[in-house]
């Protein structure tokens, strides 16, 4: 063990923020275990751990998924090539874990972004786990742009929510969409879409250049439902059209294409085609149940990054093309 000097003298009376940097520089840098660690700051074992843990959720140190090394992984590689991607991003394990997921895209995704970008955001509980994981880091100049209209939850994902605290996360600016995701209406959202605040809100999402998003399921109890977007009814009536899964509150079928049905002359938001042909577009997601919609989103162009597990990943390639 490394000679140390006069570890007492060293931490009493210090704030503790100067004990949280230095055990996080000696960490990561000067690579000392956590024991040595202790005995220089005079505190156990435990209170190191906590103090890397606060450095890390304080934006001292920055926890970074290289992608490099994942899109070598064979799902990865074969993901990559099946759909045309730009980057694959596997979590390796047996098991689908949204909170894995969710994880591994926090640390990767603002390594896609670039001062001055537009950012758009969808909801959904991946994305606002997403956005809890993610560690503080200034993005010069961004704009993060909510793409869907909010609604009345049983949770806590709200659209605004997400895209507010993916903001807070990067420094930047937030524009959220202050109008309900769906009206009781064609009249009433045709309204509401004529609304000045509202144009510019669609003018500002003209120039979005990159977007995170997820897909959703199509069962009774799913978020799209449960968040009074549509009835168990309608969403079996969308299934009957050739719908597989829900982007961005809108359906899809398996080629990603926009299914129109009932609710979408009463809906405020971005439709899917949005997506295509950004700079950029990150798809967060897995489980069994969103597989076709994933597939969907990655033949039709807008995702051209994906972040998920590894069953996931083995399962649309299953599906075959």
């Amino acid at each position: 063990m490394r000679a140390v000097d006069d570890p007492v003298r060293r931490s009493r009376g210090r704030p503790v923020e100067d004990n949280v940097l230095e055990a996080a520089w000696l960490y990561y840098v000067e690579e000392w275990n956590q024991s040595e660690i202790a005995g220089r700051l005079s505190v156990s074992r435990a209170t190191v751990v906590n103090y890397l843990q606060q450095a890390r959720e304080q934006g001292h140190v920055e926890l970074r998924v290289d992608p490099v090394v994942f899109n070598r992984q064979r799902l990865s590689s074969a993901l990559r090539e099946r759909f045309g991607l730009a980057s694959a991003l596997v979590v390796p394990g047996p098991a689908f874990s949204m909170s894995s997921v969710s994880r591994a895209a926090a640390r990767y995704f603002p390594d896609i972004l670039e001062p001055g970008d537009v950012l758009g955001i969808s909801w959904g509980e991946t994305i606002y786990e997403m956005a809890e994981q993610m560690l503080p880091r200034a993005i010069p100049d961004l704009t993060v742009v909510q793409m869907v209209g909010s609604m009345p939850s049983p949770y806590i994902f709200t659209s605004e929510s997400c895209s507010t605290n993916v903001a807070l996360k990067l420094a930047g600016r937030v524009v959220n969409l202050y109008a309900p995701a769906a009206l009781s209406s064609p009249e009433a959202a045709a309204i509401l879409r004529g609304e000045p605040l509202i144009r510019r809100h669609f003018a500002l999402l003209d120039t979005m250049r990159k977007a995170i998003f997820a897909v959703g399921s199509m069962g009774a109890d799913s978020h799209v439902v449960r968040s009074g977007i549509a009835t168990p009814e309608e969403v079996a009536r969308y299934g009957e059209m050739g719908a597989v899964g829900v982007l961005c509150g809108r359906f899809i079928d398996e080629q990603g294409r926009h299914v129109e049905g009932p609710i979408d002359a009463r809906m405020i938001g971005i439709t899917p085609d949005r997506l295509a042909g950004l700079a950029a577009g990150l798809l967060v997601a897995s489980g069994l149940d969103r597989i076709q919609a994933m597939r969907g989103a990655m033949v039709a162009g807008y995702a051209d990054h994906l972040v998920t597990d590894e069953p996931t990943a083995q399962a649309l390639l299953d599906l075959g093309d």
